[in-house]
């Protein structure tokens, strides 16, 4: 019998001061501690002064107590917010170059995902595609058969949805 610890997928909505080295130092935490960080997204929050990290980790239940605890140590972390049982909405962008030579074909499953066409070269069309990441994994798997050149993604970003 196997004692292997199980994993589960956290998100963690992070609001710190909007000042330097601050990202650096939350990161840094989570290196410290043995974590791998699966996805982080940052920007600036309806306040200037604030920012949001959005951070996805794997990580195992009784570990994630401590997790909190220590960014709550951090001087400029202001709150946070665990988003992993929370009713929430997530999205992820991707930006994929796909070869070209069959336009037609990739314009069809373009629509089928909702996702757009954002750049176009002789060679080669860029898709802009938005939603949860098994929509982005299912459209690169559809667009792999015709040469993907390129892809960039976006971290997970996520809001707990208000309450009705």
């Amino acid at each position: 019998m196997s004692d292997a610890i199980k994993l589960e997928k956290v998100i963690l909505a992070v609001l710190v001061r909007n000042e330097p080295g601050v990202l650096s130092r939350v990161t840094g935490l989570f290196t410290r501690r043995g974590y791998n960080i699966h996805s982080l997204a940052v920007g600036p929050t309806e306040d200037i002064r604030v920012s949001r990290i959005t951070i996805v980790i794997e990580e195992a239940e009784e570990r994630l107590e401590q997790v909190e605890k220590q960014l709550h140590k951090l001087v400029d972390v202001l709150k946070i917010v665990n988003l992993t049982n929370a009713q929430r909405v997530e999205r992820e962008l991707a930006l994929i170059q796909v070869n070209g030579e069959k336009r037609s074909d990739i314009l069809q499953i373009v629509d089928i995902f909702r996702a757009k066409i954002v750049d176009v070269s002789p060679r080669e069309v860029m898709v802009e595609v938005t939603g949860d990441t098994e929509k982005i994994d299912a459209l690169i798997q559809m667009l792999d058969g015709y040469g993907i050149s390129e892809i960039v993604r976006t971290g997970k970003i996520a809001l707990a949805r208000s309450n009705q």
